[in-house]
């Protein structure tokens, strides 16, 4: 079993993406390989590339995501852990599989109709088209396993198309199918001023978001004045059909003590949030000031992510190289 997953350097994470994709891939990490498997996480810095970012802030974001990562459990020793630009492999079987993909795939994809909105014409060919370089992302490692959320599991379809198709024309087994990995665990974390909305960094509320990098007193203060509601909280999590904003906050404590919400709601039922919330606002700053703290000290000192990521690339590259090889002889390029 191989898990290959990334993970867009997009700078200033949150607790949404803490919640919900960091903190899976370290339980990602230690389960899978307990069981003889092996994960394999990448900075995404080529699908950064879509919409146009200053070449410093993507540097900053890349080694900040990393910083990130390991602060909060993902361990090069144990994980290869690598931005994509340093595997040229990528962009090359990229390439190749564009010839495979067919345009109707591509016009199906929703994620380009969402992020292009009424611009389609002025979207860069890039955003179009990074469903197939998410698919080489894969298809490079013979990964058996992807994480996905909701909103990924037509590109991992799409990455099986592709490689049943490239299967077929030439007449091999070159790729594996991947099979999309989907935690129970991984919640969707709403925004603490506006529960119908996503946490994002987006929002021009500052207390909407609780950041990676905020001091305790800052994480403390936004949960203590996180919208809620004035009923008292009921024994289990059905009971907050309709009530967006105290469901949002109880998903996050469950989420923070590894708790199933209606055992949390068992703890606090009966209770008031001016209760529930110094008890949620202690909880968050215990789980993530360590993390806040340690990826400072990663970020001070730039050459040590450095050589992580030099080292998982060319743990990387050692597994993409043959890979590559093996396509290009398939279809005729090597001679």
């Amino acid at each position: 079993m191989r898990v290959v997953s990334g993970i867009k350097p997009t700078g200033n994470l949150h607790l949404g993406n803490y919640l919900g994709a960091v903190k899976q891939w370290v339980a990602m990490q230690d389960d899978i390989q307990a069981s003889g498997g092996e994960t394999m996480y990448f900075i995404a810095d080529l699908h950064g590339l879509t919409e146009w970012i200053a070449p410093d802030q993507l540097r900053d974001n890349t080694v900040e995501m990393t910083a990130t990562l390991v602060a909060a459990g993902i361990d090069p020793a144990r994980s290869i852990l690598f931005n994509q630009a340093r595997v040229p492999a990528h962009s090359e079987l990229s390439w190749l599989l564009n010839n495979v993909a067919r345009v109707g795939w591509l016009n199906r994809m929703t994620q380009f109709k969402d992020k292009a909105g009424k611009n389609r014409e002025g979207a860069s060919v890039g955003l179009y088209d990074y469903p197939v370089l998410m698919a080489a992302d894969v298809l490079l490692y013979n990964a058996t396993h992807v994480p996905v959320g909701e909103d990924q599991k037509q590109h991992l379809e799409l990455a099986r198309d592709i490689a049943t198709k490239f299967n077929n024309d030439y007449a091999t087994e070159l790729f594996t199918l991947p099979e999309p990995l989907v935690s129970a665990a991984a919640p969707r974390i709403m925004s603490l001023r506006d529960a119908s909305a996503k946490m994002s960094k987006s929002n021009p509320s500052e207390q909407s978001l609780v950041k990676l990098v905020d001091s305790d007193e800052t994480i403390a203060d936004k949960f203590r004045k996180a919208k809620t509601d004035p009923d008292l909280l009921p024994a289990t999590i059905t009971e907050l059909e309709g009530r967006a904003e105290a469901r949002n906050l109880v998903t996050i404590f469950a989420a923070l003590a590894d708790r199933t919400a209606d055992d949390v709601l068992g703890e606090f039922a009966g209770k008031g949030f001016g209760q529930f919330k110094p008890v949620l606002a202690d909880l968050a700053v215990a789980r993530l000031a360590p993390i806040r703290d340690e990826m400072l000290r990663l970020l001070a000192d730039r050459s040590a992510i450095d050589a992580i990521l030099r080292d998982g690339a060319e743990k990387a590259a050692a597994l993409a190289t043959p890979m590559l090889r093996r396509t290009q002889e398939a279809m005729g390029l090597l001679v």
